[in-house]
């Protein structure tokens, strides 16, 4: 019988499943939803009820079908419970990137959201990645990836690196591929919600021979703050958004790869 506190309407029981699960987190670094299902003898919408709320309280890093163990001293949980949003999505929008990368490539990562993702399909790949994002270094060492850390004024709201040493340290550098998020791309150009964030960006696909764009369809036709480039000086973007938004695009070079 599920029970309640009665001053505040709180299911009593959810402290137990709580522990149980923050338990197996700390044994087994993930869960499975069905798996926790059955364990507990529950059913599945309250599984995932109670890990949105873990997630919600930076407790747990949310997966599509279960939960990760976090380290919130590395990535906190407001960062990590935003690149878990819409995460099928985000996680196909990644697979198909990584596919376009190969052992040996030298590649760039901004801090976004959704490039972030990526990670999990590039730790057996032999390659060096250039960040700004702490959350990417934190989930790329002690792996196949090489990394080189950008040096500049630490963002604590963006978990990244900013500012004129980090645009200079980009500028040191040459990749044949960037892999990037914007906060909006139209016909008329790319767009960000900071001059921060336009900078590194803009440092990023000056020093790539390739520049991929990584935005699910809530970005596409979006025009936010600050537009801070044409279109033309990205090459790809990989995106779930339909034909009828895609259509912005069909007078201009941009290669559209649908997922």
């Amino acid at each position: 019988m599920i029970t309640f506190d009665q001053s505040n309407g709180i299911d009593m029981n959810f402290q137990r499943r709580k522990q149980k699960i923050l338990d197996k987190l700390n044994n087994a670094g993930e869960v499975d939803v069905k798996l926790l299902a059955t364990e507990l003898d529950i059913s599945e919408i309250t599984i995932r009820r109670d890990l949105n709320q873990l997630a919600s309280d930076g407790l747990l890093y949310r997966t599509h079908g279960g939960a990760m163990k976090i380290n919130p001293l590395a990535r906190p949980h407001d960062f990590v419970n935003k690149a878990a949003q819409n995460s099928m999505v985000k996680d196909n929008i990644c697979r198909e990137a990584a596919a376009h990368i190969n052992d040996g490539d030298i590649i760039f990562m901004d801090c976004g959201s959704t490039v972030f993702r990526l990670c999990q399909f590039l730790k057996n790949k032999k390659i060096k990645v250039i960040t700004n994002s702490i959350p990417v270094v934190y989930e790329l060492q002690n792996c196949a990836v090489s990394l080189n850390i950008i040096g500049g004024e630490f963002d604590s709201d963006r978990q990244a690196v900013h500012g004129k040493m980090a645009n200079e340290h980009i500028a040191r550098y040459r990749a044949g591929k960037a892999f990037l998020g914007v906060d909006g791309i139209s016909a008329n150009g790319l767009f960000a919600n900071s001059e921060l964030e336009a900078g590194i960006t803009s440092a990023y696909i000056d020093q790539s021979a390739y520049t991929f764009v990584l935005c699910d369809d809530s970005k596409i036709g979006k025009e936010t703050y600050l537009k801070f480039a044409n279109l033309d000086k990205v090459n790809a973007i990989i995106t779930n958004a339909d034909d009828a938004k895609l259509d912005c695009f069909k007078n201009s070079a941009l290669t559209i790869l649908k997922v």
